[in-house]
């Protein structure tokens, strides 16, 4: 796995991105996460759909992380968006 920075964002990729990181805000750090949105449950605060909205990166599933507990929510989401890289 490689990464990729960006001014913009920070591109985590294998052969594609699969997760791309802007940079992080004042209370959570959002990661796009390149997984079909309508394949996951969305949880309000913690995933959200950005299909079609503006945004810098790679990804239509947005997760925001905000403690330890949401990375650790987050990882499966991770592995999927790898492994479909």
């Amino acid at each position: 796995m490689a990464s990729v920075r960006r001014k913009q964002y920070t591109a985590y990729r294998r052969l594609r991105n699969f997760v791309c990181v802007p940079p992080a805000r004042q209370a959570k750090i959002l990661a796009y996460v390149k997984v079909d949105p309508k394949e996951v449950d969305l949880v309000p605060g913690f995933t959200r759909d950005v299909t079609g909205l503006g945004h810098h990166g790679t990804g239509d599933l947005e997760v925001q992380l905000r403690s330890e507990r949401d990375l650790a929510r987050a990882g499966e989401l991770f592995r999927l968006a790898c492994a479909g890289a």
